[in-house]
């Protein structure tokens, strides 16, 4: 075979240049290892003119290429938001109507193909186990997105209010600082209704000092609201709304500044609002949160109603500091309870089979005290 160290476009013009007066094609063939079909081909084409290079195997039309302006209409989407992957600017351009939109797979390997998805990010994308309650609006999770500097001098904490089923976004409020909780919590109330509980970290505004009572706890139990706590350094607990502060982060706040706290509310609410009704969460099958949750049904009064306690148990008023005598002690419960009425009921199954007495207020107990020694054996809140 007459290879050597040629290349095998010299080899094609070789043979070609034999075949026009080879006496027998096919032994000419046979000599360069090709079949005479290929040898016909390369004869033509030097008969023609036409290079002997190799040419692509690749179809002229791949059948199942997307269309470059659905390619483009991906791609628009990603620049519009950047920590968007395929799968939901897929359900987003769906959603807005656009035909014949490749599968959520292809739409991933366009922003990969075009540098928008680094090979870490992906590696990072991994699906996560969740937990979540059954039905709207029986737990909101509350809390304060790390602060950050406005040009105007100040700073802003934004207070977030999110349902934990639906994780519809009820409330993104630029705040000066963690305070005002329960005047933002009464709009809340006003425009969603009253939940079943609140989940909140064991920051001062949701929760006393030294383990007491903060007044937003008792402002939730006025309006038979549970006031739940995370276990203490473990945000986990909070994990939907650390992960909606991360996704917020990545969307709105990274790399801009707000001159005050009426510039950033004003990005705040168009951004809740694409949160709730544009963006697709993939814990809710691809659904918005917006067609997911539903108001409360308990409408709220503002007006605090007075509480009947049943009767079958003591019911003993605080002092304006707080502490409330019964049997013949007097106990401190806290200072966000003075001058309220409190029930004392005996503890039917206490801890460590010693006698107790559970304080009480309105549906909750509240704390838990030793019958001997009066001493405090615990203070949390439980529905009743």
């Amino acid at each position: 075979m007459p290879w050597g160290n040629k290349t095998v476009e010299q080899l094609r013009e070789e043979f070609a240049r034999k075949a026009q007066s080879a006496g027998n094609f096919s032994a000419l063939c046979r000599e360069y290892g090709i079949t005479r079909r290929t040898g016909y081909e390369w004869r033509r084409r030097v008969e023609s003119g036409e290079a002997l290079t190799d040419r692509s195997h690749a179809p002229n039309t791949v059948p199942g290429k997307t269309k470059p302006e659905l390619e483009a209409k991906v791609l628009a989407v990603r620049v519009a938001h950047p920590a968007w992957g395929g799968k939901k600017i897929r359900k987003v351009l769906a959603n807005q109507g656009v035909e014949g939109l490749p599968c959520e797979r292809t739409c991933s390997e366009i922003l990969k193909r075009n540098g928008c998805i680094s090979e870490e990010a992906s590696q990072k994308s991994k699906p996560v186990q969740r937990f979540e309650r059954e039905k709207c609006n029986e737990l909101w999770q509350t809390d304060f997105k790390g602060d950050f500097a406005l040009t105007d001098g100040g700073r802003c904490w934004p207070l977030t209010i999110l349902d934990d089923h639906s994780r519809f976004l009820l409330a993104e409020i630029a705040k000066p600082g963690t305070g005002g909780v329960i005047e933002s919590f009464r709009e809340v109330f006003m425009e969603f209704g009253v939940p079943g509980s609140v989940l909140s970290d064991n920051g001062t505004t949701y929760r006393g000092y030294h383990g007491g009572f903060a007044q937003f706890e008792r402002f939730l139990m006025e309006h038979d609201v549970l006031p739940i706590h995370g276990r203490i350094k473990h945000p986990q607990t909070q994990g939907k709304v650390e992960r909606l502060h991360g996704t917020m982060e990545a969307e709105l706040l990274s790399g801009k500044e707000f001159k005050d706290l009426q510039q950033t509310q004003a990005a705040l609410d168009p951004w809740r609002e694409e949160y709730n009704f544009v963006r697709p969460h993939e814990a809710l099958d691809m659904r918005c949160p917006g067609e997911v949750y539903i108001k409360s049904q308990r409408p709220y009064a503002d007006q605090v109603s007075e509480f009947q306690y049943s009767g079958e148990h003591r019911v003993i008023k605080a002092n304006n500091w707080g502490y409330v005598r019964f049997a013949h002690f007097q106990v401190y419960l806290s200072e966000t309870f003075s001058n309220q009425f409190l029930e004392f009921r005996e503890n039917p199954n206490p801890l460590g089979g010693s006698p107790s007495w559970l304080a009480c207020f309105r549906a909750f107990r509240i704390a838990e005290f030793d019958s001997q020694s009066g001493a405090l054996i615990k203070r949390s809140v439980r529905r009743l």
